[in-house]
């Protein structure tokens, strides 16, 4: 009896220690697929903030020369005398303050204008689905540099359509005025990025079961009630998703100004944070270098994570009333 036992012990220790074995493979297995993906992360992604980081306490200086010039560029430890900078500067805040205009006219219209359309498309209403999701879909397959670049044709008074149209019906419209340049940046962005953030709320309200549809139905719902207490109820994951990556690309702002700056000499080298970074970088702000530039461009990365974070927390709240 006390052999069999003995036996019965060995018999579950072996099939222990193979199991643990196969888990250890399928572990190794899976850490092998993952390590291509995980070291060109760290190269394009992890690498660049660590180096954004350790630069931004330093800044070029010049040492040598005599009195009329000269010397060497040559990068000294500064602390955190470029963050000190930054905090400071009145163009910096300015242009976070248009970046943050921009937010407020931007995100909402576009993250209302993707619900509306991904409700559409989701209803009985459209016919052949596929054709209207791939030309909504379209804009954003094209670089934004190129589409700011089509968008700044069709703004330019001598040879826009619009804006002879909108002559020839007695409207005359300056998309490059000051009161009106950020709306015209907000309709390019609108543009490029309302049919990704629509496929982001079709796939929430397709994987709602049809059921609830079906028992609405017979309760006497219309399709509208339908869309307003059971659609719009279970698409809130998906609006906060979409919100939150439209806050934090906003405040990215860089494309839209900058192709436009060559038609609109008054959108400053500082107009937003990002340009004020790339110019900083490239010697034609003062102060000049790398570490000025992370140093501004950190500061907008704790800007857009605060943002986010905000967003978040007043969203669970209003969700948890």
């Amino acid at each position: 009896m006390s052999a069999m036992h003995t036996a019965n012990r060995g018999t579950g220790r072996g099939a222990g220690s193979r199991r643990s074995q196969a888990a250890k493979r399928a572990n190794r297995t899976g850490w092998a697929f993952m390590a291509p993906f995980g070291l060109l992360f760290a190269l394009v992604f992890i690498l660049p903030i660590l180096w954004a980081v350790y630069s931004s306490f330093f800044r070029q200086v010049t040492v040598g020369g005599g009195a009329y010039g000269g010397g060497e560029l040559v990068d000294k430890f500064v602390g955190l005398q470029n963050f000190r900078y930054v905090v400071t500067s009145q163009a910096f805040w300015a242009g976070t303050g248009r970046v943050l205009l921009y937010t407020l006219i931007q995100v909402p219209v576009m993250i209302v204008a993707a619900l509306v359309l991904a409700m559409l498309l989701d209803s009985f209403i459209v016919k052949r689905v596929t054709g209207f999701r791939l030309g909504y879909f379209l804009p954003y397959a094209i670089p934004g540099v190129v589409a700011s670049i089509i968008w700044v044709f069709l703004y330019n008074g001598q040879i826009s359509p619009i804006v002879k149209g909108l002559s020839a019906l007695g409207v005359n419209v300056d998309f490059f005025a000051d009161n009106i340049v950020i709306a015209s940046m907000a309709n390019i962005t609108t543009w490029t990025f309302t049919g990704y953030n629509m496929l982001i709320f079709l796939a929430a309200l397709q994987a709602i079961p049809h059921d609830l549809y079906e028992a609405a139905r017979i309760d006497g719902a219309s399709g509208l009630q339908i869309a307003w207490h059971i659609k719009l109820p279970n698409v809130r994951a998906a609006a906060l998703l979409a919100m939150l990556l439209s806050i934090v690309g906003t405040i990215q702002l860089f494309n839209e100004p900058q192709v436009m700056a060559i038609s609109d000499p008054s959108i400053s080298k500082s107009y937003t944070p990002m340009m004020m970074a790339l110019n900083t970088s490239q010697g034609t702000l003062t102060p000049g270098g790398d570490g000025p530039a992370s140093a501004i461009a950190i500061v907008m990365a704790l800007i857009a994570g605060v943002l986010a974070a905000v967003y978040a927390l007043v969203e669970r709240k209003v969700n948890d009333r």
